[in-house]
C-alpha cells in the first residue's frame, strides 16, 4: 500500500510593513487588510514590521490592531524582537535577535510583498536591499520605484514619453535657502490657484491648496517638513479618474482595469489625507467611472504607457485630471498604492473581474517569475 503523498509546500511570504516615512499608519492599515484576505491554505505568511527608527521586528499574525480609523492609528513597536535581514545570495535566512536569548531562526521566504508607502519603502530603498540578496518581491524595481516617487523625476520621464502633463515648478532645497524671491517669481508664473506638495510624499501628506500668493511661503513650508524638495501644480479644474496597471505575462503589454473616479462630496477642499483614510462619507469612489467610451479607452492606454515608460513591474495606479475642455493630464504614477479592499486599485480591479485575494495571488505570481539581477 502506497504511503499518502505529502501536502505541497506553502508559498513562503513576508509581509513587511510600516517604515520611516509618515505614511507609516497607512502601511500598516494596508498589512491589516492583507492579513485578513491572504489564502492561508496556498501561502505561509511571516508579517514583519519596520517601527518608526527603521527597526525590522516581528509582528502578531492579527490584523485587527494594525487598522487605521478615526479612533485607532497603528504603529509598528520597536521593541518588539528584532529581525535580521539577510544581505547575501548565499544564505536567505530571518534570524530573530532577543536581548538574552539564543538568535531564532525563522527560516527562508521565497518572496517579500513590500507594503510600504513613501520614503524608505517606496522609493527603491528597501527594492535595493532584496536585490542585494536576490530576494523575490512585489513591484516595481530601485529605477522605476525611486523615479515614480519623486513627483518633479516623474513627469520628466513621463513628459519625455510624449505622454500630456500639467504646468508645475520645482523648488529644491539649495534654490529655496539660496533665493526664495526667485523660487516664489517662478511659482508666479503658473495659474492659481496651486497645489503645493513634497516632491517625495504621498497620501496627501504635507499637501496645500494655495488660492492667494500671501499663503504661499507658509505651504512651502509645511511641504518642506515631509520633503525638501518642493513641487508647484497649477490647479486644474475638471475631474480625477485613475487607472490600474498590471503588469503582463512574459512579452505581453500591461493590463489595464475598468477606470475608476474619486469625488469629494463634502468636507474638503481636496482628495487629502483625511478624506482618503478617515472620513469615507466624505468621497465618493465610483467603478466603472462615468466617461465616455473613448475616454476610457484613452486613459488605459496612456496608463499603459506609463507604466513601460517609468519601466515598472508588478503593479501600479495611474491617476489622470479629466478636464472641463474634455481633454485628459497624467498626475502621478503610484507604484504601491493603496491596498485595502475598499481602496481604489482593488476596487477597479474588482470591477475588471480580479477579485482582492485574486488579486494578490497574481501579484505574489508575478513577483515569482521575475528575472533576478538587471533586468
Amino acid at each position: 500500500m502506497s504511503e499518502p503523498s505529502a501536502a505541497p509546500r506553502r508559498i513562503r511570504v513576508a509581509v513587511v510593513f510600516g517604515g520611516r516615512s509618515s505614511e507609516h499608519a497607512v502601511s500598516c492599515s494596508t498589512a491589516a487588510s492583507f492579513l485578513a484576505s491572504i489564502d492561508r491554505d496556498t501561502y505561509d505568511v511571516v508579517p514583519i514590521g519596520i517601527a518608526r527608527d527603521g527597526r525590522w521586528v516581528t509582528v502578531a499574525d492579527d490584523p485587527e490592531p494594525l487598522r487605521l480609523t478615526a479612533d485607532q492609528t497603528p504603529e509598528v513597536a520597536s521593541a518588539a524582537p528584532h529581525v535580521l535581514v539577510p544581505t547575501s545570495t548565499a544564505d536567505k535566512h530571518l534570524i530573530v535577535a532577543e536581548p538574552g536569548e539564543v538568535p531564532r531562526d525563522l527560516g527562508t521566504i521565497d518572496v517579500v510583498f513590500p507594503l510600504l508607502h513613501g520614503p524608505f519603502g517606496e522609493d527603491g530603498t528597501i527594492q535595493g536591499l532584496f536585490d542585494l540578496a536576490d530576494i523575490r518581491y512585489v513591484g516595481s524595481g530601485v529605477a522605476a520605484s525611486a523615479a515614480m516617487m519623486d513627483k518633479h523625476l516623474m513627469k520628466v520621464i513621463l513628459a519625455g514619453a510624449g505622454l500630456p502633463i500639467g504646468p508645475y515648478t520645482v523648488i529644491t532645497d539649495k534654490e529655496w535657502r539660496r533665493d526664495p524671491a526667485a523660487a516664489m517669481a517662478a511659482i508666479a508664473a503658473l495659474t492659481w490657484p496651486v497645489f503645493v506638495k513634497p516632491a517625495r510624499a504621498g497620501s496627501s501628506m504635507g499637501v496645500t491648496k494655495v488660492t492667494r500668493p500671501e499663503d504661499l511661503r507658509a505651504a512651502i513650508e509645511t511641504a518642506r517638513e515631509h520633503d525638501p524638495k518642493v513641487i508647484v501644480e497649477a490647479a486644474l479644474v475638471g475631474r480625477e479618474i485613475e487607472c490600474g496597471v498590471l503588469e503582463g505575462r512574459g512579452q505581453d503589454r500591461p493590463r489595464t482595469s475598468v477606470v475608476g473616479e474619486a469625488r469629494v462630496v463634502k468636507g474638503h477642499e481636496f482628495y487629502d489625507f483625511e478624506a482618503k483614510y478617515i472620513a469615507a462619507d466624505d468621497v465618493e469612489l465610483t467603478t466603472p467611472a462615468d466617461v465616455p467610451e473613448s475616454v476610457s479607452d484613452q486613459i488605459r492606454e496612456y496608463a499603459a504607457a506609463a507604466f513601460e515608460a517609468a519601466g515598472c513591474e508588478g503593479l501600479a495606479r495611474v491617476d489622470f485630471f479629466y478636464l472641463d475642455d474634455g481633454s485628459i493630464v497624467l498626475n502621478e504614477v503610484n507604484t504601491m498604492p493603496g491596498f485595502t479592499p475598499t481602496s481604489m486599485f482593488p476596487r477597479m480591479w474588482a470591477a475588471t473581474g480580479l477579485e482582492y485575494g485574486e488579486l494578490i495571488d497574481e501579484l505574489i505570481s508575478l513577483a515569482l517569475e521575475r528575472r533576478m539581477g538587471l533586468r
